[in-house]
């Protein structure tokens, strides 16, 4: 899965908002930043990034907690926002030198985060990918924020306690992949997997992002009607589509396509592919990317 050696390619550590995040760079050209869904790593895009690195300089990181980023303080840090994310994609551009207009990339999750990217900070953006991005129309999230961050906080801290990270994260993360593709493998590198999925940190960044999941879903519809996306800006919605003409696949394709409609987005469909579709379709992903920005 390791992409031919790139004499541009660097990885390094940026400290933002005083956490140490893995970020890499490589390519040349035009910007863009790929940012992964719920429990992902850098790596995840390796498969895209040998098509764009001829065409773009191509800017990774991973979130606090996850791959190689340390894990954010135990306690004193809110819980995640959409605008946090988007200012933390702003610092990682910031600290890499690179105040240019650049195309952000979403995967699932993180299709809020780079909405909310284009959204908060218009001159920044020069276009908006969104890969089999998170669709919550109307959004309700659920009451007490703050209790449901210490809850994640403390269930995993006690999973961590007992091993469950270390015995169990692999295996899990490899079962959540090859279910969320057609070729049902997980073609990260199994090192690299072991590596970062075996911590308590992974976990406890996985479980707090999942329980504010409809709050950012919500703050996202919120930012819709109050900071319309930069005029002009070219906008994509990725969908996978697996193959099968099963209820549920019909009902997330219908909600991509509501997804674009709503963007005024570039709508287009890849498959076969599974919510995976860096995995399953690298090299659609990568056209995305180099037709919109």
């Amino acid at each position: 899965m390791t992409a031919p050696d790139d004499p541009r390619a660097r990885a390094r550590f940026l400290r933002v908002d005083g956490v140490p995040l893995h970020v890499r760079t490589e390519g040349g050209g035009p910007v863009c930043l790929l940012t992964g869904g719920l429990g992902s790593s850098w790596f995840d895009w390796d498969l895209v990034v040998p098509f764009l690195t001829p065409y773009r300089t191509v800017v990774r990181f991973d979130r606090p907690g996850y791959g190689l980023s340390a894990p954010e303080p135990a306690t004193g840090r809110p819980a995640p926002t959409a605008a946090g994310e988007a200012e933390r994609i702003r610092a990682v551009l910031d600290g890499l030198g690179l105040r240019g207009p650049c195309t952000v990339v979403g995967h699932s999750l993180a299709g809020f985060h780079v909405e909310a990217f284009a959204r908060l900070h218009p001159d920044r953006a020069a276009g908006l990918v969104l890969v089999d991005g998170s669709v919550e129309p109307a959004a309700r999230p659920y009451p007490a924020p703050g209790a449901r961050d210490l809850a994640a906080r403390a269930l995993a801290g006690a999973a961590t306690a007992v091993a469950v990270p270390y015995l169990l994260g692999p295996a899990a993360r490899r079962l959540t992949a090859r279910l969320s593709t057609v070729c049902r493998e997980d073609l990260a590198p199994a090192p690299l997997v072991r590596h970062c999925y075996r911590t308590g940190r992974a976990l406890r960044a996985l479980l707090r992002e999942n329980a504010r999941y409809l709050d950012l879903a919500a703050e996202v519809d919120g930012l819709r009607r109050t900071r319309p996306l930069p005029e002009g800006l070219p906008v994509t919605v990725l969908a996978a589509d697996d193959g099968c003409r099963s209820r549920r696949t019909e009902e997330w394709l219908a909600g991509q396509r509501e997804l674009a409609a709503l963007l005024g987005a570039d709508y287009r469909t890849t498959a076969p592919a599974g919510h995976l579709v860096m995995f399953d379709r690298p090299d659609a992903v990568a056209s995305a990317v180099l037709d919109t920005g």
